[in-house]
């Protein structure tokens, strides 16, 4: 249950940090700010705008980076529970046991 909602979380917080950052202004924007489209007018101020969009950015960012971690937490713990012949090291077990008794297998001429 926590997954689904962590995963919920996380592709809204892609789709707001894709929305953001498609909002914001690149650097060579200010040349245009000479023919009105500047943010003179906007709600935030003169340079209001960018502080707010690049700190609720770095915010989005933040919280994209915790729910990719715990996802990745989750995904694995659930792989291992499910399946825990799986995992790396009974793998790395099983093929060296294979591999000595198939060597004591092969008849010597």
């Amino acid at each position: 249950m926590t997954f689904q909602i962590i995963l919920v979380i996380h592709v809204l917080l892609a789709l707001g940090l894709v929305g953001l950052i498609l909002i914001q202004h690149g650097k060579g924007a200010d040349a245009g700010a000479a023919f009105g489209s500047g943010a003179a007018g906007s709600v935030f101020g003169a340079r209001g705008a960018h502080s707010f969009l690049y700190k609720l950015t770095a915010v989005l960012a933040i919280g994209f980076f915790v729910t990719s971690i715990s996802l990745a937490y989750f995904a694995s713990n659930e792989r291992a529970a499910l399946d825990p012949e799986q995992s790396i090291m009974t793998q790395s077990l099983m093929s060296n046991d294979s591999t000595d008794s198939d060597t004591s297998e092969i008849p010597s001429n």
